[in-house]
């Protein structure tokens, strides 16, 4: 099966590469650390790991990292002796480990799964245990720590019925790299069960909520002064402020026309637009400009810049890391990813913020908490781009139902905290199990 394997996953990343090269190229910053991809790491680290007991986390993305950077608040006063490395997938997910960690963190690249540029970055890094946030399951990385006896968590594990049925298919090849986890966190017990299907141990399986909720409330400085921005730009500081969030393809154009149509009634109605990819700015801009929408790039602006009143109509965000500060300023938020395409983004930010939300019915990947606010009254979903314009003209309109609604996504983001803690608790216990010195938990 190993063979087989190996065999199949270098012919599928020999014809794959040009596109994820281009891919990379043109989310930019590629060359930094891309041999790291390769299991190779500088002298910088390999010396910051030498005669250390290292916990190696894994976190492919934007997401992931923000669980990641509250486990590791949590753990390292209980784990002291340890040394923290974070490996990433993607540039953005390197630029938040970057701007969130502190620098005796070390951040390096996930290997490419290769057998020899994996047991190269074991050789290295030579962890002590391993921590994979959500099904990150790769066969030559999950192989090579077995046969190292390295014990691999895997936290706010979710199955959706996609990945599920493929794990099944697959069953010769996935029951066993399961079955060798020495510890498995998830988000609700349908999630338990499914794990258990296909091949988790019962016994190391425990649900213990989502992580995102407890990511959320991460505290991070502040990068950017919003207020300040939208005066730059000028915008009123009582004026209402429509914000599309991680956006994907065609959801632009939507709430662009959704924009110009409310603004007849929404008197300085204002819009910002946040893509997922920043990289699609300018795609983006050739939008608004074929609506004669006066924008600005976020990039363009600078602290000696400023306009006139009226004479901005939206904020085209074209950098990574600031959505959650114009969250915090928002009189009604859209989650992307769900009308125009599938899968949807995580609500839970501008929940936490007492901000009214709107999002599609494609919310996959976030079945879970979006139910929960739909249940707890604090958000709606929308089928069509009328039903957004009407969700959207409600709450723009009625200012009583939008701070219910608001209230209503708190209330339930702070009934569903406290996960981090019980994931660090089975962590710290498997450690301890170990030998590896660790302060019980006040």
């Amino acid at each position: 099966m190993r063979r087989v394997y190996n065999v199949f996953f270098a012919i599928f990343l020999a014809f794959s590469a040009p596109f994820y090269l281009w891919k990379m190229w043109r989310r930019g910053n590629w060359k930094a650390r891309f041999l790291q991809r390769f299991g190779r790491y500088d002298s910088r680290i390999k010396q910051a790991v030498t005669n250390r007991q290292v916990l190696w986390f894994h976190a492919v993305s934007v997401g992931e990292v923000n669980i990641c950077t509250q486990l590791i608040k949590a753990i390292e006063p209980r784990a002291p002796a340890l040394t923290i490395v974070v490996s990433t997938t993607t540039s953005t997910g390197m630029a938040e480990l970057e701007r969130k960690l502190p620098a005796h963190v070390l951040k390096v690249y996930y290997p490419i799964d290769l057998k020899r540029w994996v047991q190269r970055a074991f050789a290295i890094l030579h962890p002590k245990a391993v921590v994979l946030v959500e099904a990150e399951i790769w066969p030559n990385f999950l192989w090579r720590a077995k046969a190292q006896h390295v014990p691999v968590f895997l936290v706010n594990a979710r199955l959706s019925e996609r990945s599920f049925r493929g794990y099944r298919r697959f069953g010769r090849l996935f029951r066993p790299l399961f079955a060798g986890m020495a510890g498995v966190t998830c988000q609700n017990e349908e999630d338990r069960q499914r794990l258990i299907a296909v091949g988790c141990r019962p016994e190391v399986t425990r649900v213990v909520g989502n992580l995102k909720y407890d990511a959320a409330r991460l505290p991070e400085q502040r990068l950017i002064d919003v207020p300040r921005l939208l005066a730059q730009l000028g915008v009123s500081a009582d004026a209402p402020i429509l914000v599309g969030g991680s956006t994907h393809r065609g959801e632009e154009a939507i709430l662009a026309d959704i924009f110009l149509r409310l603004r007849n009634h929404i008197p300085g109605l204002f819009l910002i637009l946040v893509p997922r990819h920043h990289e699609r700015g300018r795609e983006v801009g050739k939008e608004l400009s074929a609506r004669g929408i006066r924008f600005v790039f976020r990039k363009d602006i600078t602290p000696d810049v400023s306009w006139s009143p009226g004479e901005v109509e939206a904020l085209l965000v074209n950098v990574t890391g600031e959505l959650r500060f114009y969250y915090e300023y928002a009189s009604a938020v859209f989650i992307g990813k769900s009308l125009t395409a599938r899968g949807g983004q995580n609500p839970i930010e501008p929940a936490l913020l007492a901000k009214p939300v709107v999002f599609g019915r494609n919310m996959d990947n976030f079945q879970a908490i979006s139910k929960a606010l739909m249940d707890g009254g604090g958000a709606i979903t929308v089928n069509s781009p009328s039903d957004l314009e009407q969700a959207l003209q409600r709450i723009l309109s009625d200012r009583g139902f939008a701070e219910e609604l608001g209230r209503n996504a708190q209330r339930v983001v702070k009934q569903n905290l406290g996960s981090i803690e019980r994931t660090v608790d089975m962590i710290v216990q498997r450690l301890d199990d170990k030998g590896v010195y660790v302060v019980p938990d006040a």
